[in-house]
Protein backbone atom coordinates (compact mmCIF):
# COMPACT_ATOMS: atom_id res chain seq x y z
CA UNK A 1 0.00 0.00 0.00
CA UNK A 2 1.51 3.41 -1.43
CA UNK A 3 1.71 6.37 1.86
CA UNK A 4 -0.88 8.17 0.34
CA UNK A 5 -3.32 5.26 0.45
CA UNK A 6 -2.22 4.17 4.05
CA UNK A 7 -2.90 7.96 5.01
CA UNK A 8 -6.94 7.40 3.65
CA UNK A 9 -6.71 4.05 5.12
CA UNK A 10 -5.53 5.21 8.45
CA UNK A 11 -7.70 8.27 8.27
CA UNK A 12 -11.38 6.33 7.37
CA UNK A 13 -10.61 4.03 9.95
CA UNK A 14 -10.07 6.94 12.57
CA UNK A 15 -13.13 7.98 11.46
CA UNK A 16 -15.44 4.40 11.59
CA UNK A 17 -14.02 4.41 15.93
CA UNK A 18 -14.64 7.78 16.29
CA UNK A 19 -18.28 7.37 15.22
CA UNK A 20 -18.26 4.47 17.99
CA UNK A 21 -17.35 6.34 20.95
CA UNK A 22 -18.03 9.95 20.08
CA UNK A 23 -21.32 11.57 19.64
CA UNK A 24 -21.85 13.49 16.46
CA UNK A 25 -21.82 16.83 18.23
CA UNK A 26 -21.15 17.74 22.34
CA UNK A 27 -24.39 19.73 22.83
CA UNK A 28 -27.88 20.12 20.88
CA UNK A 29 -27.03 23.89 20.86
CA UNK A 30 -23.27 23.39 19.51
CA UNK A 31 -22.75 25.06 16.01
CA UNK A 32 -22.85 21.79 14.03
CA UNK A 33 -20.13 22.55 11.70
CA UNK A 34 -18.15 19.77 12.25
CA UNK A 35 -18.60 16.19 14.42
CA UNK A 36 -16.51 14.90 16.99
CA UNK A 37 -15.40 11.91 14.83
CA UNK A 38 -14.09 14.30 12.11
CA UNK A 39 -12.38 16.36 15.11
CA UNK A 40 -10.24 13.09 16.82
CA UNK A 41 -9.71 11.80 13.27
CA UNK A 42 -8.03 15.31 12.28
CA UNK A 43 -5.63 14.86 15.60
CA UNK A 44 -4.80 11.08 14.48
CA UNK A 45 -3.84 12.56 11.26
CA UNK A 46 -2.02 15.90 12.51
CA UNK A 47 0.51 12.80 14.43
CA UNK A 48 0.39 10.49 11.98
CA UNK A 49 1.95 13.33 9.30
CA UNK A 50 3.87 14.65 11.74
CA UNK A 51 2.36 18.15 11.52
CA UNK A 52 1.20 21.21 13.81
CA UNK A 53 -2.30 21.87 13.91
CA UNK A 54 -2.05 24.62 11.59
CA UNK A 55 -0.32 22.04 9.11
CA UNK A 56 -2.69 19.30 9.95
CA UNK A 57 -5.38 21.49 8.17
CA UNK A 58 -3.25 22.96 5.35
CA UNK A 59 -2.91 19.36 4.16
CA UNK A 60 -6.70 18.94 4.24
CA UNK A 61 -7.08 21.79 1.86
CA UNK A 62 -5.12 20.33 -0.43
CA UNK A 63 -6.34 17.14 -0.73
CA UNK A 64 -9.76 16.34 -2.26
CA UNK A 65 -9.58 12.75 -1.29
CA UNK A 66 -8.46 13.46 2.55
CA UNK A 67 -11.19 15.94 2.58
CA UNK A 68 -13.88 13.28 1.27
CA UNK A 69 -12.22 10.20 3.64
CA UNK A 70 -13.64 12.53 7.03
CA UNK A 71 -16.30 14.16 5.47
CA UNK A 72 -15.35 17.47 4.97
CA UNK A 73 -17.50 19.05 2.23
CA UNK A 74 -16.72 22.66 2.73
CA UNK A 75 -15.29 24.60 5.26
CA UNK A 76 -12.33 23.28 7.26
CA UNK A 77 -12.44 23.88 11.34
CA UNK A 78 -9.73 26.54 12.32
CA UNK A 79 -6.15 24.97 13.82
CA UNK A 80 -7.25 26.81 16.96
CA UNK A 81 -10.19 24.65 17.14
CA UNK A 82 -8.70 21.58 16.99
CA UNK A 83 -6.31 22.16 20.02
CA UNK A 84 -9.47 23.14 21.86
CA UNK A 85 -10.40 19.68 21.09
CA UNK A 86 -7.19 18.02 21.96
CA UNK A 87 -7.27 19.95 25.51
CA UNK A 88 -10.64 18.16 26.39
CA UNK A 89 -11.20 16.63 29.75
CA UNK A 90 -12.74 13.36 28.15
CA UNK A 91 -9.86 13.18 24.96
CA UNK A 92 -7.75 11.24 27.06
CA UNK A 93 -10.74 8.82 27.81
CA UNK A 94 -12.07 8.73 24.18
CA UNK A 95 -8.63 8.19 22.65
CA UNK A 96 -7.85 5.06 25.33
CA UNK A 97 -11.65 3.71 24.76
CA UNK A 98 -10.77 3.80 20.50
CA UNK A 99 -7.42 1.61 20.99
CA UNK A 100 -9.83 -1.04 23.69
CA UNK A 101 -11.83 -1.32 20.80
CA UNK A 102 -9.21 -2.51 18.21
CA UNK A 103 -7.16 -4.52 20.99
CA UNK A 104 -10.77 -6.39 21.29
CA UNK A 105 -11.44 -7.20 17.74
CA UNK A 106 -7.72 -8.56 16.88
CA UNK A 107 -7.81 -10.39 21.21
CA UNK A 108 -10.87 -11.94 20.29
CA UNK A 109 -9.93 -13.62 17.14
CA UNK A 110 -8.43 -17.35 17.78
CA UNK A 111 -5.69 -17.39 15.53
CA UNK A 112 -1.66 -17.67 16.95
CA UNK A 113 -0.77 -14.14 17.43
CA UNK A 114 -3.75 -13.16 19.61
CA UNK A 115 -2.75 -15.63 22.17
CA UNK A 116 0.22 -13.78 23.63
CA UNK A 117 0.94 -10.46 25.07
CA UNK A 118 4.10 -8.99 25.98
CA UNK A 119 4.72 -5.61 28.65
CA UNK A 120 7.08 -3.33 28.41
CA UNK A 121 7.86 0.74 28.88
CA UNK A 122 9.51 3.61 27.53
CA UNK A 123 10.75 7.22 27.63
CA UNK A 124 8.72 10.14 25.49
CA UNK A 125 11.10 13.48 24.95
CA UNK A 126 9.40 16.30 26.21
CA UNK A 127 11.61 18.23 23.94
CA UNK A 128 12.33 17.95 20.25
CA UNK A 129 16.00 17.36 21.33
CA UNK A 130 16.91 13.79 21.32
CA UNK A 131 18.41 11.88 24.00
CA UNK A 132 22.12 11.81 22.11
CA UNK A 133 21.98 15.05 21.50
CA UNK A 134 21.17 16.26 24.98
CA UNK A 135 23.46 13.44 26.54
CA UNK A 136 26.27 15.36 24.09
CA UNK A 137 25.65 18.92 25.31
CA UNK A 138 26.23 17.50 28.72
CA UNK A 139 22.46 18.00 30.09
CA UNK A 140 20.96 15.60 32.72
CA UNK A 141 17.56 14.50 31.54
CA UNK A 142 15.23 14.86 34.81
CA UNK A 143 12.23 13.58 33.60
CA UNK A 144 10.32 12.32 30.55
CA UNK A 145 6.84 11.20 29.84
CA UNK A 146 6.73 7.64 30.22
CA UNK A 147 4.60 4.94 28.17
CA UNK A 148 3.82 1.86 29.67
CA UNK A 149 1.85 -0.75 26.88
CA UNK A 150 0.92 -4.74 26.91
CA UNK A 151 1.24 -5.44 23.14
CA UNK A 152 -0.28 -8.52 21.96
CA UNK A 153 2.38 -10.41 20.34
CA UNK A 154 2.63 -11.17 16.51
CA UNK A 155 -0.52 -8.06 15.86
CA UNK A 156 1.67 -5.68 17.76
CA UNK A 157 -1.62 -4.06 18.65
CA UNK A 158 -1.46 -2.50 22.34
CA UNK A 159 -4.43 -3.75 24.38
CA UNK A 160 -3.81 -1.08 27.34
CA UNK A 161 -1.22 1.42 28.13
CA UNK A 162 -0.72 3.58 31.03
CA UNK A 163 1.59 7.40 30.51
CA UNK A 164 2.88 8.88 33.30
CA UNK A 165 6.04 10.75 34.20
CA UNK A 166 9.38 8.98 34.76
CA UNK A 167 11.81 7.74 35.91
CA UNK A 168 9.57 5.13 37.81
CA UNK A 169 9.35 1.97 38.64
CA UNK A 170 7.85 -0.11 36.19
CA UNK A 171 6.04 -1.97 38.83
CA UNK A 172 3.93 1.60 39.87
CA UNK A 173 2.17 1.67 36.35
CA UNK A 174 1.47 -1.89 36.23
CA UNK A 175 -1.36 -1.27 38.80
CA UNK A 176 -3.06 0.54 36.01
CA UNK A 177 -2.00 -1.28 33.28
CA UNK A 178 -2.82 -4.90 34.30
CA UNK A 179 -6.38 -4.38 35.43
CA UNK A 180 -7.14 -2.32 31.75
CA UNK A 181 -5.33 -4.93 29.61
CA UNK A 182 -7.21 -7.89 31.48
CA UNK A 183 -10.78 -6.34 30.37
CA UNK A 184 -9.41 -5.92 27.24
CA UNK A 185 -7.75 -9.71 26.13
CA UNK A 186 -7.41 -13.03 27.13
CA UNK A 187 -4.33 -14.33 25.93
CA UNK A 188 -2.17 -17.06 27.39
CA UNK A 189 0.57 -15.92 28.42
CA UNK A 190 2.05 -12.56 29.63
CA UNK A 191 5.44 -11.56 29.25
CA UNK A 192 7.58 -9.05 30.32
CA UNK A 193 11.56 -7.99 31.50
CA UNK A 194 12.69 -7.89 35.00
CA UNK A 195 11.02 -4.54 35.71
CA UNK A 196 8.18 -5.89 36.45
CA UNK A 197 9.78 -8.57 38.56
CA UNK A 198 7.01 -8.98 41.73
CA UNK A 199 5.05 -11.94 43.20
CA UNK A 200 1.64 -9.80 43.38
CA UNK A 201 2.24 -9.54 39.69
CA UNK A 202 2.37 -12.96 38.90
CA UNK A 203 -0.61 -13.26 41.45
CA UNK A 204 -2.46 -10.95 39.86
CA UNK A 205 -2.34 -13.21 36.31
CA UNK A 206 -2.35 -15.99 37.13
CA UNK A 207 -5.25 -15.50 40.14
CA UNK A 208 -7.37 -12.53 38.81
CA UNK A 209 -7.00 -12.67 35.14
CA UNK A 210 -6.16 -16.06 34.56
CA UNK A 211 -2.91 -15.95 32.05
CA UNK A 212 0.59 -17.51 32.92
CA UNK A 213 2.93 -14.72 33.56
CA UNK A 214 6.89 -15.37 32.31
CA UNK A 215 9.26 -12.28 33.87
CA UNK A 216 12.48 -12.87 34.50
CA UNK A 217 13.18 -12.27 38.16
CA UNK A 218 15.67 -10.27 39.74
CA UNK A 219 17.90 -12.67 42.61
CA UNK A 220 17.20 -10.84 45.91
CA UNK A 221 18.12 -13.31 48.29
CA UNK A 222 21.92 -13.92 49.66
CA UNK A 223 22.08 -17.13 48.48
CA UNK A 224 20.61 -16.98 45.01
CA UNK A 225 17.29 -18.29 45.68
CA UNK A 226 14.11 -16.05 44.49
CA UNK A 227 10.97 -15.72 46.94
CA UNK A 228 7.48 -16.28 46.19
CA UNK A 229 5.32 -18.89 44.58
CA UNK A 230 5.56 -17.75 41.24
CA UNK A 231 8.51 -15.82 41.15
CA UNK A 232 10.32 -19.03 42.41
CA UNK A 233 9.36 -21.36 39.98
CA UNK A 234 10.92 -18.18 37.10
CA UNK A 235 14.13 -20.86 36.49
CA UNK A 236 16.23 -20.76 33.06
CA UNK A 237 14.87 -23.38 31.63
CA UNK A 238 11.10 -22.37 32.13
CA UNK A 239 11.90 -18.79 30.65
CA UNK A 240 13.26 -20.92 27.30
CA UNK A 241 11.03 -23.56 27.46
CA UNK A 242 8.03 -20.97 27.59
CA UNK A 243 9.34 -18.90 24.79
CA UNK A 244 10.20 -15.55 26.98
CA UNK A 245 11.71 -14.36 23.59
CA UNK A 246 8.21 -14.19 22.66
CA UNK A 247 9.20 -10.19 24.66
CA UNK A 248 10.51 -8.60 21.75
CA UNK A 249 7.30 -8.09 19.79
CA UNK A 250 6.67 -5.16 22.89
CA UNK A 251 10.16 -3.77 21.94
CA UNK A 252 9.23 -4.28 18.58
CA UNK A 253 5.88 -2.34 18.62
CA UNK A 254 8.04 0.66 20.42
CA UNK A 255 10.60 0.79 18.21
CA UNK A 256 8.06 1.03 15.44
CA UNK A 257 6.28 3.68 17.11
CA UNK A 258 9.11 6.00 17.64
CA UNK A 259 10.35 5.55 14.62
CA UNK A 260 7.26 6.44 12.61
CA UNK A 261 5.53 8.90 15.31
CA UNK A 262 8.77 10.08 16.53
CA UNK A 263 10.15 10.05 20.18
CA UNK A 264 10.40 13.88 20.89
CA UNK A 265 7.08 15.40 22.05
CA UNK A 266 5.98 18.92 20.31
CA UNK A 267 3.17 19.54 23.11
CA UNK A 268 4.28 21.73 26.15
CA UNK A 269 2.38 21.42 28.90
CA UNK A 270 1.61 18.37 30.72
CA UNK A 271 -1.49 17.62 29.64
CA UNK A 272 -1.17 18.03 26.12
CA UNK A 273 2.02 15.81 26.26
CA UNK A 274 0.02 13.16 27.97
CA UNK A 275 -2.85 13.56 25.42
CA UNK A 276 -0.01 13.62 22.32
CA UNK A 277 1.10 10.22 23.67
CA UNK A 278 -1.99 8.93 23.47
CA UNK A 279 -2.82 9.93 19.89
CA UNK A 280 0.77 8.78 18.85
CA UNK A 281 -0.06 5.16 20.21
CA UNK A 282 -3.36 5.01 18.60
CA UNK A 283 -2.48 6.53 15.16
CA UNK A 284 0.58 4.03 15.03
CA UNK A 285 -1.56 0.77 15.65
CA UNK A 286 -4.41 2.32 13.09
CA UNK A 287 -1.23 2.77 10.92
CA UNK A 288 -0.53 -1.35 11.18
Amino acid sequence: MGKFNRMIAVAKLAMRLGRRHLAAYSHPKSPHKFTQPQMMACLVLKVYLKQTYRGVIEQLEASDKLRAALGFEGELPHYSALKKFADRGATQAVLEGMLEELARAVGSSKDAISQEAAMDSTGMETTSASAHFVSRAGRVRRKFVKLSVVVICGALIPAAMAVSWGPTNDKVEARELLPKASAVIQPDTLYADAGYDAEWIHRYCHEEWGVSSIIKPVRHRDDGTLGGEYRSAMTPGVLKRCGYGLRWHVESFMSGLKRTMGSGLWARDDKAMFTEVRIRVLAYALRR
